[in-house]
């Protein structure tokens, strides 16, 4: 049977050693097999190439010297390459066991209403009706393990936000979205558990450029959120995966498409100040507000000189991304809980999605 050379290692066959770059310009991955007893061991080859033999894949690094760092970066555990969702949740810290009880009123207790509480801390989660039932967090993501046991993604880092009414785990398939050669997008699904009586288990398409750690909208035409299950009774079906993997693999398809149009799609600076004008439009009756200028300022300001630029600017890719990166990195919130709130699924993801087709409509003018 073959086994892996470095014991420090043992969670992949192969050792990821660098980019390398085609007389076209376009930059690649590639490996190093290291799996003692395969035909290829010590060969240098591409990440296709790996998946094409079933070979278990390890993380790259960013080809950008001046990488910025993620919005979750201080809120996630990085994880050790677990094989299982189970494991990961232990290896983040978030195995707190959620209960239900009722809420108590004057005249007794409240039959239709219920709270859902942390017992590790105590402290109440959401209130919910009678029906929920609380779906634990080392259950919840126990689907996905069919596709990281099949080499097709990998769990990456976890956490939680506020005080853990959800928690979350990213998990990046293999490949990339390469744009215009040189503009890496890796290609994410965020797993969702929530505790506040929202559907209970989702998966968010999460596209996530690297040079900036943009989170991406992916608000093509009839796609959103994906409901895995409200029920526990749901969780531990592993047919959801493959028709998610499926899904995911399709709509990344089309973001590709998408993306690598907007790149090659020049933008004029008349357009590009209409394009803000209309993303932060004015207040009804009345001029610019002081914030609506300081946003459209930020976003402006981002096209000429945010990260990576040298690989966006003048396109509607660029136009995008500056909007991407404002709403990431700079939009001001409470604290870093809040604000990746906002980055995901609330006002600052809303701003992307605008953004998103408005972009789409610069593509046709």
């Amino acid at each position: 049977m073959a086994r892996h050379m470095d014991s420090s290692d043992t969670d992949f066959d192969a050792k990821f050693l660098g980019w390398q770059k085609k007389h076209s310009g376009e930059i690649f991955p590639v490996f190093n097999i290291t799996m003692a007893g395969h035909p290829l061991c010590y060969s240098t080859v591409s990440e296709t190439t790996l998946r094409k033999l079933n070979l278990r894949i390890p993380q790259t690094r960013s080809p950008y010297p001046d990488t910025a760092q993620a919005p979750w970066s201080d809120l996630g555990v990085d994880l050790k390459h677990p094989r299982t969702a189970h494991e990961a949740i232990r290896m983040a810290g978030l195995d707190y066991p959620v209960v239900k009880y009722p809420i108590s009123l004057h005249a007794g207790p409240n039959p239709e209403m219920f709270a859902t509480m942390r017992t590790d801390t105590c402290e109440v989660l959401g209130f919910v009706h009678a029906d929920y039932e609380p779906i634990q967090n080392t259950d919840a993501f126990t689907f996905f393990d069919t596709l990281v046991a099949g080499s097709e993604a990998t769990y990456e880092i976890a956490g939680l936000l506020g005080r853990g009414e959800r928690v979350w785990l990213l998990a990046r398939l293999t490949g990339d979205i390469n744009v215009h050669g040189n503009d890496i997008v890796n290609k994410y699904l965020l797993l969702i558990n929530s505790h506040d009586g929202s559907a209970h288990v989702r998966v968010k398409v999460m596209p996530i450029r690297v040079v900036c750690n943009n989170t991406l909208t992916s608000a093509l035409q009839g796609m959103g959120d994906i409901i895995v299950g409200g029920a526990p009774s749901t969780r531990m079906n592993p047919e959801q995966a493959l028709t998610i993997l499926t899904m995911s693999n399709s709509l990344y398809e089309q973001l590709d498409c998408v993306f690598n149009a907007m790149a090659a799609k020049s933008i004029t600076d008349k357009q590009l100040q209409e394009y803000v004008r209309v993303l932060v439009p004015d207040k009804e009756g009345d001029t610019d507000t002081a914030r609506t200028a300081v946003i459209r300022n930020h976003v402006l300001h981002l096209h000429e000189a945010g990260r990576g630029v040298n690989l966006a600017r003048g396109t509607v890719w660029g136009a995008f991304n500056s909007v991407a990166e404002y709403t990431d990195h700079m939009m001001v919130e409470e604290d870093s809980s809040t604000r990746l709130n906002s980055v995901w699924f609330g006002r600052g993801e809303h701003l992307k999605v605008k953004a998103f087709r408005l972009a789409q409509r610069l593509m046709q003018a």
